[in-house]
């Protein structure tokens, strides 16, 4: 099912709870090739093959939470660029309906990556395949870190227990099935990327402080200067200008 074609109602989303699956994004597209018409999550209580970005590895142990929305159509090609920063903020106001006040910070570092006290502890991984009749999947892949924690990640990590929350997957889901139905209608196929981008920035990670981006061939390193009104990053490379950026991976020169 197209967004275009239904109002992102909490009811025009269907769900259905996997025991063990190797990826629920693997799973999200096969059935988009069988002809699944979309609005569609899965979760699973444990992935046998679960992944992040870049090919990497995700451990998926039961006690966190596994979960793939599969889109059919979401936007037109040239819109599709914001999504990320919907599902940021769909992710981000999730997981603040779960964690207690007065904790460490809740964060989003660009474009999509949710910190706690400047720690990852979600995952998002965004894939799209063509289909037959000119279509298109897009999955939204999320793993959140309830119970369990990478053992070695190049980065800080965190997991929602160290932050004082009790909730289960099953929680952080149901919160997880209401904000993502709000931000995508409010989205609204990318022309709604103003109400988003402002939403963004009011949890961005890190505006003014000093940055590395990493791009494919080679790295950057400047002041992020925040986002612009289509979602691109800015970094202030003290030459009197900002660079726009479309993807990269930042890193904060105070943390990490």
């Amino acid at each position: 099912m197209t967004l275009r074609s239904r109002s992102l109602s909490l009811d025009a989303f269907r769900h259905e709870a996997l025991n063990e699956v190797g990826s629920t994004n693997t799973e999200c597209l096969a059935r988009a090739r069988a002809g699944e018409a979309g609005l569609l999550w899965l979760t699973a209580t444990r992935q046998t093959d679960g992944r992040g970005r870049r090919g990497r590895a995700w451990a998926s142990e039961p006690g966190n939470l596994y979960a793939s929305l599969l889109l059919i159509d979401p936007a037109p090609p040239e819109r599709l660029s914001s999504l990320p920063l919907a599902v940021a903020v769909a992710v981000h106001a999730a997981l603040r309906a779960v964690l207690p006040t007065g904790g460490e910070p809740l964060e989003i570092k660009w474009p999509n990556d949710i910190l706690i006290g400047r720690k990852k502890t979600c995952g998002i991984l965004i894939e799209s395949e063509a289909l037959p009749g000119g279509h298109r999947a897009l999955v939204i892949g999320i793993g959140i870190n309830i119970r369990h924690m990478p053992d070695s990640a190049p980065y800080g990590v965190t997991r929602l227990h160290d932050q004082g929350s009790s909730a289960s997957p099953e929680d952080v889901f149901a919160h997880l099935f209401r904000e993502m139905a709000t931000v995508l209608e409010e989205w609204d196929e990318g022309r709604g990327i103003t109400t988003v981008v402002d939403r963004w920035r009011r949890v961005a990670c890190g505006i003014g402080e000093k940055i590395t981006v990493n791009l494919p061939e080679r790295s950057l390193n400047g002041t992020f200067a925040g986002i612009d009104d289509t979602g691109f990053l800015l970094l202030d490379t003290g030459h009197g200008s900002l660079m726009p950026i479309a993807a990269g991976d930042v890193f904060f020169a105070r943390t990490e």
